[in-house]
């Protein structure tokens, strides 16, 4: 897994791994991009985290890492998924669970925290969404968010890309050596 082999001559014979299709990598980035949304959200939204009602739209790894978070802080937390054993597991730790298709039907959020990679909130969907809701979009490309339509309908929209290497350099960094370190004792 991860495992490419390079085909020039230069290269003959050597192998290179691509640490970012790694499980491990990934569930250790959780953490940075996690704060890196936290941080986000304190300095954008004019109150408190604590308190305010929050959606984490996915149940993936952030998602997970970032409800948590949320909830540490006094945050009111639902949390989206598609598949009915994640809405259990969503319960079961004492969240708000609601269906993706569902999300903006039932509550009215401060935040919005989007950590899916497929277009979830569309105009159809924005448009059930509170004007001045803050909607931060964790996801990979392409996104999930019509940022023209949050735009139009006054949902306010912040792309947060490549959240550890920003706000978290050094840990970043050391992600990296570990998960290198790793496949070099495989």
């Amino acid at each position: 897994m991860g495992k490419l082999f390079l085909t020039s001559e230069l290269w003959d014979g050597i192998d290179a791994y691509d640490y970012y299709t790694r499980e491990d990598f990934a569930v250790k980035n959780t953490v940075p991009t996690a704060e890196g949304a936290l941080e986000i959200a304190m300095r954008e939204y004019a109150g408190t985290i604590n308190g305010s009602n929050c959606l984490v739209a996915g149940y993936g790894r952030i998602g997970k890492v970032l409800a948590w978070m949320l909830r540490g802080i006094g945050a009111k937390v639902t949390v989206s998924a598609r598949r009915t054993s994640d809405l259990a597991w969503i319960e079961l730790f004492g969240y708000q669970a609601i269906k993706t298709d569902d999300i903006c039907d039932r509550d009215q959020y401060d935040l919005i925290f989007n950590t899916i990679p497929a277009m979830v909130f569309n105009r159809r969907m924005l448009s059930k969404a509170r004007e001045g809701t803050i909607l931060i979009d964790l996801a990979s490309a392409p996104g999930g968010v019509d940022y023209e339509a949050a735009d139009k309908l006054g949902i306010r929209t912040i792309k947060a890309l490549s959240l550890p290497g920003r706000v978290a350099p050094k840990a970043a960094g050391e992600i990296i050596k570990n998960t290198i370190y790793n496949i070099m004792e495989e």
